[in-house]
């Protein structure tokens, strides 16, 4: 896990795929290594994960972001669009 992005309002990080696992050689099932985004919501104490196409589409996002520094506005702004998905409660284990 890497912290991508912290503020007041959120924090960002990125959820590594887990360490290949080795396979037998008969295995025939293909391993489909994963990561994913949990955007977290101070403000209201919830996150949402982000994987899949939703992933691939803040993926992007970064990318855009890395080729034009944008402002910690412009970053909060993006992230509020992702608040309206967040449902699940922020829990300490």
């Amino acid at each position: 896990m890497n912290l991508l992005y912290e503020s007041e309002t959120f924090a960002v990080m990125h959820m590594l795929a887990n360490a290949p696992v080795e396979t037998s050689a008969t295995s025939s099932q293909p391993q489909l290594e994963r990561h994913g985004f949990e955007i977290v919501d101070k403000r209201s104490g919830k996150e949402v994960y982000l994987d899949g196409s939703w992933a691939e589409m803040f993926q992007q996002q970064i990318q855009a972001w890395q080729q034009h520094t944008p402002t910690q506005e412009e970053v909060e702004d993006t992230l509020e669009g992702y608040t309206g998905l967040a449902q699940h409660p922020v829990l300490v284990h």
